[in-house]
């Protein structure tokens, strides 16, 4: 699998990003936490450069992220996670235990699926991959419905005359329909110290239900950005980092 590591002091931190995302989204908070911890962010299975055919139940996901975490050889690590990454980490702590000292999730709750979430799945099916440029690529995603194709554009790279995007949209449908379900005896299936970020203007995680989510597991705490979206580390980098800096050095 291949990953960024970008050093700093601290404990290990795992990052695991969401669908359609790759490590390197974590590099502005990995500069933030540069003296809090050492942030390492793979890329998953169908992401960034690691190309995979499938499958992508999520099982495979945590599995994957499980045989990472052992590889690393650093003892127990902090576990984050944006998006579909979140909910890879809080069930990789409840099923792995001895790997994870403490979780932090970014904007995802314990469940992904209708009438909960009004949108669990993004369609995405026949969106285009490539264009002659960047910025026509950037403009093709937006003529979907998508005001700001940054997020995405984050995994587009040069090939030949052109910029194609280094995962595949059918691909993606797959993964996003993998991480549909209830998960709540995840969430609450293990003990470590957690930390749960929500955007003000998220539409993955409701007000209520994160409130719930943090009720409901002890060590458990919310902190809310009330200007970030979904994307919390772009939205609102800075605050997002103190946030978790605060938490890790809780920790020690």
């Amino acid at each position: 699998m291949r990953y960024l590591d970008f050093g700093g002091r601290g404990p290990t931190l795992v990052a695991l990003h969401g669908s359609f995302g790759r490590g390197a989204i974590f590099t502005r908070m990995a500069v933030e936490l540069a003296g809090a911890a050492r942030v390492v962010a793979p890329d998953q299975r169908g992401h960034g450069r690691h190309p995979h055919p499938g499958p992508f139940r999520h099982e495979d996901f945590i599995a994957d992220a499980a045989d990472f975490i052992r590889d690393l050889d650093a003892g127990p690590v902090v576990l984050f996670g944006h998006s579909l990454g979140g909910i890879t980490a809080y069930r990789l702590a409840a099923q792995y235990p001895n790997l994870v000292r403490a979780l932090i999730v970014e904007d995802v709750g314990p469940v992904m699926r209708r009438p909960e979430i009004e949108q669990p799945i993004l369609d995405v099916r026949g969106w285009p991959r490539a264009a002659p440029t960047r910025a026509e690529l950037s403009e093709a995603i937006r003529a979907r419905g998508v005001p700001d194709a940054d997020y995405f554009m984050q995994s587009a790279e040069r090939d030949g005359d052109g910029y194609r995007l280094l995962f595949d949209w059918e691909q993606m449908m797959a993964v996003q329909e993998g991480a549909i379900g209830d998960w709540w005896s995840d969430w609450l299936g293990s003990s470590v110290p957690a930390l749960v970020l929500r955007g003000g203007h998220s539409t993955l995680l409701p007000a209520g239900l994160a409130r719930d989510m943090v009720a409901r597991r002890p060590g458990a705490r919310l902190v809310e950005f009330p200007d970030a979206g979904h994307w919390i580390h772009d939205d609102e980098p800075v605050a997002m980092a103190r946030a978790v800096a605060a938490f890790l050095a809780e920790q020690k």
